[in-house]
């Protein structure tokens, strides 16, 4: 079994990953915000609380779409599409970005960008022909062990989340009390409604990178009001409805897990496919799994992320190899695993093919039993993690 990820792996050209892979540099936890009350209440207090960080997530995709030589009013045209398609979705989403612009201090466009960043950056690339693929090459590998197979007996929802090393300089982990006493915490750039996360009914939901051909052939709800509606819900037939049913501009993948239930959707825009664990686990990255999906659609998203290949089957290799019982240790672990680095299942900062910078930027651990998140930022300078529990709590465990 692999140890955790070597601090002093092989750095891209650019200066500044090169300061990032210091092997004395020390990360934070992310900070968290808890909110309540009506959702434009919630905004309020969502923006009050970490403004500079909001308008470090603005800043950072603002620049994105300035490299690709968008003028202010074809940005405005683009957020708005998607601003829109959230608003016909779920109208208290948009009230809460409103009250999250109002508190930071910001522009609704700029929390609606953050919002739908994925969709917005890559059909901005698009329409620059330069390709649907994200320079951060959004990557993440998930992990699942099925309570039969879990040393505690009870279901462990683990994930890499791959992206742009200066999101550790935006993340929070928002922790949201509903109207309905549902409660919820979530890892998410500042300023965004939901990533990854988990809440008081026990649903968990994990997201990683997917891409095809049909891809931007159509508008759709950006993912992260998806996934604030899927832990909005009580019950797991309603999550694994929105995440099958609703209609994306593009791929992605989602596991959603409740009571020691797991389906991964593997989505495309249009159309959903299955996945279910196989001898207890179940590992994701990022392309393709779903022999009924590569029979209709076609695999994009290997232009620059081959390594997404191997990364599942190394978590799945690693934990096959701990014996019938995984352990919560054991799943850190592969996930932390750096063979083949700076390529890994753990990824040290470096440049990508197509200019942009990625990272392991955080592994996350649900506990949906036990009402709590672990989370290790930059896991490649080490795995020290912070429990962060549905009660509004925050210490580290190790």
């Amino acid at each position: 079994m692999a140890t955790a990820c070597a601090s002093n792996s092989m750095a891209a050209p650019n200066p500044e990953l090169r300061l990032l892979s210091h092997p004395h540099m020390k990360y934070a936890p992310f900070p968290l915000v808890s909110i309540s009350g009506s959702p434009y209440e919630r905004g309020l207090q969502y923006g009050r609380a970490v403004p500079a960080r909001i308008a470090h997530s603005a800043r950072h995709y603002r620049g994105e779409l300035d490299k690709l030589g968008m003028s202010p009013a074809a940005q405005a045209a683009l957020i708005k599409e998607f601003a829109d398609q959230i608003q016909g979705f779920d109208p208290g989403h948009t009230e809460e970005m409103r009250g999250i612009a109002e508190g930071a201090g910001c522009d609704f466009d700029d929390v609606a960008l953050i919002n739908a960043r994925t969709e917005v950056i890559a059909k901005a690339r698009l329409l620059a022909r330069m390709g649907n693929v994200d320079p951060a090459e959004g990557e993440c590998t998930a992990a699942l062990v099925m309570p039969a197979r879990s040393a505690t007996g009870q279901l462990i929802h683990a994930h890499n989340w791959d992206w742009d090393p200066d999101a550790c300089d935006s993340t929070i982990v928002l922790r949201v009390t509903l109207e309905t006493g549902l409660v919820f915490l979530t890892l998410v750039e500042a300023g965004g409604l939901a990533r990854h996360g988990f809440n008081s009914a026990g649903i968990g939901l994990t997201g990683n990178y997917l891409s095809s051909d049909r891809d931007y052939t159509q508008s759709g709800v950006p993912l992260s009001s998806v996934r604030r509606a899927v832990l909005c819900q009580e019950h797991v037939a309603i999550a694994m409805q929105l995440i099958a049913a609703t209609p994306k501009a593009c791929s992605s993948n989602m596991i959603v897990s409740q009571a020691g239930w797991v389906i991964d959707f593997e989505c495309a825009p249009d159309e959903s496919f299955t996945l279910l664990p196989q001898d207890g686990i179940l590992t994701h990255s990022n392309h393709f799994m779903s022999e009924v999906a590569l029979g209709k659609l076609r695999e994009a998203g290997l232009k620059n992320a081959v390594d997404t290949y191997y990364r599942a089957w190394r978590v799945r290799e690693l934990l096959e190899a701990c014996g019938p019982r995984i352990a919560v240790a054991d799943v850190r672990r592969a996930l932390g695993d750096d063979w083949a680095t700076p390529y890994s299942v753990c990824r040290p900062p470096r440049g990508t093919l197509t200019g942009g910078r990625t990272a392991t930027v955080a592994t996350l651990v649900l506990d949906t039993a036990g009402g709590t998140m672990d989370i290790a930022v930059m896991p490649s300078f080490g795995q020290s993690f912070t429990r962060y529990g549905l009660a509004g709590d925050a210490h580290p465990i190790d």
